[in-house]
């Protein structure tokens, strides 16, 4: 099993049990640790981590790898939910294989968390975004929809994202994204970021248009033009099957 001690998880409960604060970001989000439990996968063993906060409700979780608490460059991919993808395994979009992928790659690694957060649609919700997808069937793109319908092209939130690192005390973090948007809320909200580890998956035939939007109009870290990549983009890519030390290797 992962290396989460049964002390330090008491403690983290304990800690939470009561917890009130000021909150994060504009809407002053805080969440408190509800529960913690084992997590065996098919990616590897975890440790699943429940949270509640007091914007909404939502339960959003941590899916842990090793000793996080007071961690230095812990590896995170922050990932929002997507019905249609993680689950159903949609192709007009990369949610689940940046989801598997990232669980993969935490699984091998001695450290490293996963947030799931409930942000459908990113953070239009589930109606919403099929009614997206109806536009983009009639030739609009995915920015273009979203405007369509009222909302920015992306409506996430990543306070109850930072929130959630502070209650697992987390000191910094090496980002797994390709979204600079991320990096730059987390920053504002408190996270210290020291690296970033891309996260480009191989797109297909449905997907290949809705990735490359992404990067033209989002400002997403992929480039499919094969010209050169900014120095941003000149980070190596990790591949499924590299242990910690090959990942490691590539950036020393």
């Amino acid at each position: 099993m992962t290396t989460l001690t049964h002390e330090v998880i008491e403690e983290l409960i304990e800690e939470n049990c009561c917890h009130e604060c000021d909150g994060v970001g504009e809407d002053r989000v805080c969440v408190r640790i509800e529960a913690i439990a084992e997590l065996p996968t098919r990616f590897g063993d975890f440790h699943i981590v429940a949270f509640w906060n007091n914007r909404d409700e939502k339960e959003h979780v941590a899916i842990i790898k090793g000793e996080i608490v007071d961690g230095e460059d812990v590896p995170v991919r922050v990932h929002s939910e997507c019905l249609t993808g993680d689950t159903i395994g949609s192709l007009r979009c990369d949610c689940r294989d940046q989801l598997e992928t990232a669980l993969r790659m935490i699984g091998q690694m001695k450290k490293g968390i996963l947030l799931y957060l409930r942000q459908e649609g990113r953070g239009i919700g589930l109606i919403n975004k099929i009614r997206a997808y109806s536009l983009q069937d009639m030739g609009l793109d995915t920015v273009e929809a979203n405007l369509a319908l009222g909302f920015h092209d992306d409506e996430r939130d990543y306070a109850v994202a930072a929130h959630m690192l502070m209650s697992l005390k987390v000191r910094s973090i090496d980002l797994i994204t390709n979204n600079p948007k991320k990096i730059e809320q987390l920053t504002q909200h408190g996270i210290r970021v020291n690296g970033r580890i891309p996260h480009v998956m191989q797109p297909n035939e449905h997907n290949r248009f809705y990735l490359e939007t992404k990067a033209a109009k989002s400002g997403h870290f992929i480039d499919f033009s094969g010209k050169p990549h900014l120095v941003e983009q000149t980070d190596r890519p990790i591949v499924h099957g590299m242990t910690e030390e090959q990942i490691k290797a590539l950036y020393e």
